[in-house]
Formats: C-alpha cells, sequence, structure tokens
C-alpha cells in the first residue's frame, strides 16, 4: 500500500481504536493548513525549501499532545522517526510516533526512551503523562479556542507555544514571566491571545481556582511610544468596544481622573509617569513622547489602586521597564501583585541584564535565526561600508554651527547624532545606501533620535530616483 492507502486502511482506524475523535475533546488533526509547521525558508533568487507539515497531530482539551509521522506500509517503521523527532522538537511536545501502519514507534522527547508499542497513547493517557499534576486553570484556558478572526486568522506554531507557555506559567502562579521573541514574529499577536483567554475564563489575581469568576482581569498593555500603544490597541479590536480604554494624559487632564471602566487599558510609560495637576497641552504632548525625570509625587498611575490591575503586557521591555536605574520601574514596582509579562526581541547580553534579572529566564525563545530557516522573516546579508568620516576630531578650522566643542576631542559611532551632528555625514551615509539599495522596495532605517529620523527622511526624499511626492 501506497502512504495515502496506508493512512486510511490501517492508521486512521488504529487511532480512532484507541479513542482519539472518539473521547471527548480529542481531535485529530490531518488537513496540510492545520498541520502545516513552517513555510520553508525564503530562497535567494525566489522560491522556498520545503515546508515541514506534519501527517497527524493529536490534540486532546484543546492542547496539542503529539504527532504522527506516516510512512507506507513498504517501508520500514524507522523511516518517519527523524521526521517525527523534528516536529515534536518544533511544536514542544512531549511525545512522538513513527507509524507504517503496522507497526507503532513511540518517543519521549523528555526522557529519552522510545520503543515499539502496540497501541498509541489514549487522550487521557497521554494528558496525564504530559501533565503529571492537575491544574483547573490549565484546563479552563485550554477551553477557549484562539480567536481566528472568523477563520480569517491562524496562529503560527510558535505564537502557539508562546501562548500555551505563557498560560501554564500563569495557572502556576509565576508572577514574572518573559518571552523572547525575534522582531517581526508577531509578539502583539501573542499578547492578544493571551489577554482573549484570560479575558474569557474570567481569570484574576483574586481567583485562587477556576471556580472563583467574579469580574473579568483587569490587563495593562504597556509600551513605550505612542505608536505601539495604538497599534497594540489596534490589534486588539476583537474585545468588546466598552472593554477597551486608551490612556492619554490629556484625557486624564479633561475628566480629572485616571480611566477605570474597563478591562484592557493601553498606555505608555511616560503617560503613566506624567503629572496631570497644572499641566499645559503641550507638556502633556512632551510627557506622552520623551523620556525625564519626575518628581515621586502625582504619578497618574498612582491614582490606581496597587492591587488594581490583574495582568501586565510590558512590550519591549529591554527599553528601560525593567532596568534598575530607570524612573519607569516604579510602575512595575508599584503594581507588583500584578503577573507581569515582558516582551522582549533582545538575547540576553551586558546591556540589558537587569530585564533578565527582574523576570528571571525566558519561558520561550523564537530566535531570528529561527524565524529565518522557518520562512517566516527575510533572510539577510550584512554588508558592512566603511567612510572616513566614521570617527571624528575636532579641529580649530572646522566650522562650528551651533555648541561648544573640545579641541582634540574624538567623536566615535555613539556620539553622533546625540552630543555631535554632522550633516555632511548623514548625507553621504545615505547617499552610500540609497545608491546600493533596491529603492522600489521596503525597507527600515535605524536613527538614533526622532530629529535623527526626520533629517534622513528628508535626506532620502532629497536622494530618491523616484518621482512620486509620497515616497
Amino acid at each position: 500500500m501506497n502512504e495515502a492507502e496506508t493512512r486510511a486502511e490501517l492508521i486512521d482506524p488504529k487511532l480512532k481504536d484507541c479513542g482519539w475523535g472518539v473521547v471527548e475533546d480529542s481531535r485529530i488533526l490531518r488537513e496540510r493548513d492545520v498541520c502545516k509547521i513552517t513555510d520553508g525558508r525564503i530562497q535567494v533568487g525566489g522560491g522556498r525549501t520545503k515546508p515541514l507539515i506534519a501527517d497527524y497531530i493529536l490534540v486532546y482539551k484543546g492542547i496539542k499532545l503529539a504527532v504522527v509521522e506516516a510512512k507506507s506500509s513498504d517501508l520500514e517503521v524507522g523511516e518517519g522517526v527523524a521526521q517525527a523527532k523534528q516536529y515534536a522538537q518544533k511544536l514542544n511536545l512531549d511525545y512522538t510516533y513513527s507509524t507504517n501502519g503496522k507497526e507503532i514507534y513511540q518517543i519521549c522527547m523528555k526522557t529519552g526512551e522510545e520503543s515499539l508499542v502496540e497501541n498509541y497513547l489514549t487522550p487521557e493517557e497521554l494528558w496525564d503523562k504530559t501533565y503529571s499534576e492537575h491544574n483547573n486553570w490549565r484546563e479552563e484556558f485550554a477551553k477557549i479556542p484562539f480567536e481566528d478572526k472568523s477563520g480569517t486568522w491562524q496562529l503560527r506554531y510558535y505564537q502557539e507555544i508562546a501562548v500555551k507557555e505563557s498560560l501554564e506559567a500563569i495557572a502556576n502562579n509565576q508572577k514574572r514571566i518573559l518571552l523572547t521573541l525575534a522582531t517581526g514574529t508577531g509578539k502583539t499577536a501573542i499578547a492578544f491571545q493571551i489577554a482573549w483567554k484570560l479575558f474569557q475564563t474570567r481569570w484574576n489575581i483574586s481567583a485562587t481556582s477556576s471556580e472563583y469568576k467574579s469580574r473579568r482581569p483587569r490587563i495593562l498593555i504597556l509600551a513605550d511610544r505612542n505608536i505601539l500603544a495604538d497599534q497594540a490597541y489596534s490589534s486588539f479590536m476583537a474585545f468588546p468596544e466598552d472593554a477597551m480604554v486608551r490612556i492619554k494624559p490629556s484625557q486624564i487632564k479633561k475628566s480629572g481622573k485616571v480611566p477605570t471602566n474597563g478591562s484592557i487599558f493601553f498606555t505608555i510609560f511616560q503617560s503613566f509617569m506624567s503629572e496631570s495637576v497644572d499641566k499645559t497641552d503641550d507638556e502633556l504632548d512632551l510627557a506622552a513622547e520623551e523620556q525625564a525625570d519626575y518628581e515621586n509625587h502625582n504619578y497618574n498611575f498612582g491614582q490606581y489602586p496597587e492591587d488594581y490591575f490583574d495582568f501586565i503586557v510590558i512590550d519591549e521591555c529591554h527599553r528601560g521597564g525593567a532596568n534598575d536605574e530607570s524612573n519607569w520601574r516604579g510602575i512595575l514596582d508599584y503594581f507588583s501583585s500584578a503577573v507581569q509579562l515582558g516582551l522582549t526581541a533582545t538575547p540576553k547580553r551586558k546591556d540589558n541584564v537587569d530585564t533578565y534579572a527582574y523576570f528571571g529566564e525566558p519561558i520561550y525563545i523564537y530566535s531570528l535565526k529561527d524565524g529565518v530557516n522557518d520562512g517566516f522573516l527575510t533572510p539577510f546579508k550584512v554588508k558592512r561600508v566603511q567612510t572616513t568620516l566614521d570617527n571624528y576630531t575636532y579641529t580649530n578650522d572646522d566650522k562650528i554651527i551651533e555648541g561648544d566643542i573640545k579641541e582634540g576631542k574624538r567623536y566615535e559611532e555613539k556620539d553622533f547624532n546625540r552630543t555631535i551632528e554632522i550633516k555632511g555625514r548623514e548625507a553621504k551615509r545615505v547617499k552610500i545606501f540609497m545608491d546600493d539599495a533596491n529603492q522600489n522596495e521596503k525597507a527600515i532605517i535605524f536613527c538614533a533620535t526622532q530629529e535623527h529620523a526626520a533629517l534622513v527622511r528628508d535626506l532620502v526624499n532629497q536622494y530618491k530616483t523616484s518621482n512620486n511626492p509620497d515616497y
């Protein structure tokens, strides 16, 4: 028999005999779309490598528990072992199987045990082996399906793992949680799905078991840029409109108090750190965009009770919120009773050790390399360009347009566009980039400050070959 015949005549009936698709809350995923794990790495010149697609994924109580790799009955059962292990490793599963319909080879990824078995583990057996201890909230969370926007949205495998691991940590009363995922891999989507399940189950920090469902949780989405907070707000539109609140200093000033009538709150550190009393609109706008030093009183966040929020998501948490020296750290310390989830794209290194000290080691990591290899991120090559203006030392025949400068002082990359600005240097660098780039493709240019970004924007428009005024 070929593989299709083997699946229909031998494998499917055996899975059914073991309770899969028969026992309540058990499912067998077979369709290509729902069993597709990766997209396949994008290749130079176009096309992709072959994506990873599982033959069967076994689901019980809403959680994926095992993979079954099917081979033709004409092949040895061991032919599918490598694939079965690869898929289970990707999906972060404890158990996986290879079968040719006549024999079943079972592998435990956690213990390394593997052997031929007579039957597949039943849904209940596989659940008990995966989760040795009963947890009410785990099962409550699993009952709530992922929000799929009427079937138009499916989580990628690593997003689903990040959600599952975060909810498992919450179910086990872990107070500080860290997820490290590369830029562009959908951290906001992950935060949304976690919030969705917490909201739908009525989980909150007062609920010691799933039987306590007096109220919806109060969830705070905390960013450090208005554009990030606005993007998050837009991404949460599946929630009821009256559940979502965008906190802004101008609104606090107008009403004289912080908003409390809602469930999902969105704001930035700077808005919470600003003082609404006797401030002009200009000062409030500034407080919402730039980090500054503040007195330790009359903070907007201080108007909330310390235990007001149940769950706080800190987007780009490496950018100051968890830093011991940051004036934003006071917000996290004030709401210390809440479960706090940090999202970052930055692996652990010297300049963000405070983030990892505060949240602990990540419960899940999805790296840039993972994203590229899976085909969810575009491969890249690093091209280093050196100019004669990578460093600068002032001499007395150089013209100073504004400010003071010390003769003989050497300025390096870290100083440019922060302590010193040389517009000719920026013009040269932008021209090199524009001459080398495909100007019809998208690009992201990282700048030192907002002022630097505005300068680079103008230079890009000056050097573009397009006639489009909105380039």
